[in-house]
């Protein structure tokens, strides 16, 4: 039973479903009934989960519940960041949220605790002792190992939502666009008390979390009426964050995840391939079709992977350096800067999908990267990666090649050019500069070529565009 109780959670390739996370849960019983018969643990580790494949570590954003708070299963009781978005997690067990481990702004490792559960208020003493006493044996550092001895103590799984939907995120300000406020169990209860709406303000927490002197200061400042604007609901007019000369940030959670993808592709041997298209046909298209949601982003997309079914080996990918996959799947990441770091939506099956759905699930995806509220399954499937500078006006730059993929393509404004025409006159065109990064190993010059004739094609006629 101990041993069984101590087995390290592992995710299931989809995450966050709840299911599959049940049946890790109950695999020491075939039914409910019996497992409960069988547990007779008063109080539970609560434990970071592994909310991706790549997931090593976590940082809490905020606790959502307070020491002493009477949790339900499936209620949210976290926000945790990881490598790519953060996220609500949420209790598998009923009872109380005994003490906290782990403080807010703290790091820990996937499968080690960040605070304990007490099944009722008379065990809670006994779980801060316990805490305690592991706080004191272990090492300083947030993140900690569970502890395999300890007599009565049993893991509680914590578990991603299932679905999208229910993803709250912690974002700074602490409410954005109507979404969940950010905001601690005493601010809130002051906030109803002093008749101050959350959603109008700034947090000073880590992340952005509301605590109970921005409320205070908030009613303060109401009472003198000089932030009327700001408590009517006017957005608040912040300065740039200071940023102090000479001094050594840490990574972030998201930060230390590219380094380590950035650092990982430098084994990958790459060599690139530059081209140049003229836009004219295509910019004609967009400002036709622009009315009706399409982005520059999705035609791009359309036109690549149009492109890739013609000349699969770059849509394959190599992993072990011994073979590679032709993908079965034309899957289009785009890099997109967000704060604090890079992320790379995919457009998944985009030369089977329409332009206006294409288009609008790409601002979907925007939207949900720069809330941090991405699945996984909707940033890590690419198969072939965009990278596009063209809106800063940048002509031609080189993109590193992500880890487990065949190529990359580095996509420059399009810029009026003079250029020779074939009667032999001058003439002006738009064109614009692409250069594709890709593994040696699995293709070569001759294939980086035929594929951007193809490419060059589709964007100069771009009628199979809006099929």
């Amino acid at each position: 039973m101990a041993h069984l109780l101590q087995t390290t959670f592992l995710p299931s390739s989809s995450f966050c479903q709840k299911a599959r996370l049940s049946s890790w849960a109950t695999h020491i019983s075939s039914s409910r009934t019996r497992t409960r018969s069988l547990v007779h643990a008063k109080i539970r580790e609560i434990f970071m989960p592994a909310l991706s494949s790549t997931m090593t570590e976590g940082k809490i954003v905020s606790w959502i519940k307070s020491e002493g708070d009477k949790l339900s299963k499936g209620e949210s009781v976290v926000v945790v960041e990881s490598d790519k978005a953060d996220m609500d997690v949420e209790t598998f067990y009923d009872g109380y949220l005994a003490a906290i481990m782990v403080e807010e702004g703290g790091v820990a490792a996937v499968g080690s605790a960040i605070a304990f559960l007490a099944e009722s208020q008379e065990e809670i003493e006994e779980a801060k002792s316990k805490a305690a006493s592991s706080s004191s044996s272990s090492s300083p550092a947030p993140a900690t190992e569970s502890s395999s001895g300890a007599g009565a103590v049993e893991k509680a799984v914590v578990v991603a939502p299932p679905s999208p939907s229910v993803v709250a995120l912690a974002v700074h300000p602490a409410s954005e666009g109507g979404k969940r406020v950010v905001a601690s169990p005493y601010a809130k209860k002051l906030a109803k008390d002093l008749k101050v709406e959350l959603g109008t303000v700034i947090g000073s927490g880590p992340n952005g979390r509301i605590v109970a002197k921005d409320v205070e200061a908030a009613a303060a400042a109401a009472e003198l009426g000089s932030t009327a604007a700001k408590v009517s609901g006017a957005p608040a007019v912040l300065p740039p964050p200071e940023i102090e000369l000479g001094s050594v940030v840490p990574f972030t959670t998201m930060q230390g995840a590219v380094s380590r993808n950035m650092v990982e592709s430098l084994s990958v041997p790459t060599f690139r391939v530059g081209y140049t298209i003229t836009t004219d046909a295509l910019d004609a298209l967009y400002k036709k079709i622009k009315s009706k949601g399409v982005t520059m982003t999705a035609l791009l997309a359309k036109a690549t992977a149009l492109a890739l079914v013609k000349h699969p080996v770059i849509n394959s990918s190599c992993r072990d350096g011994n073979s590679f996959t032709y993908n079965s799947s034309i899957n289009i990441a785009v890099a997109v800067a967000i704060d604090g770091g890079l992320i790379t939506p995919v457009l998944q099956d985009a030369d089977k999908v329409d332009i206006y759905s294409l288009s609008r699930k790409w601002k979907d995806l925007v939207d949900k990267a720069r809330a941090k509220q991405l699945q996984p399954q909707e940033y890590n499937t690419g198969t072939f990666t965009l990278s596009n500078l063209g809106m800063f006006g940048v002509d031609r730059f080189d993109a590193i090649l992500p880890p487990g993929t065949g190529a990359i393509m580095a996509v420059g404004a399009s810029q009026p050019t003079v250029v020779g025409t074939k009667d032999g006159r001058i003439g002006m065109k738009t064109q614009m500069q692409v250069n594709v990064t890709a593994d040696h190993r699995v293709i070569y010059g001759a294939d980086l070529a035929a594929f951007l004739q193809t490419l060059a094609k589709i964007i100069e006629d771009p009628k199979d565009l809006t099929f």
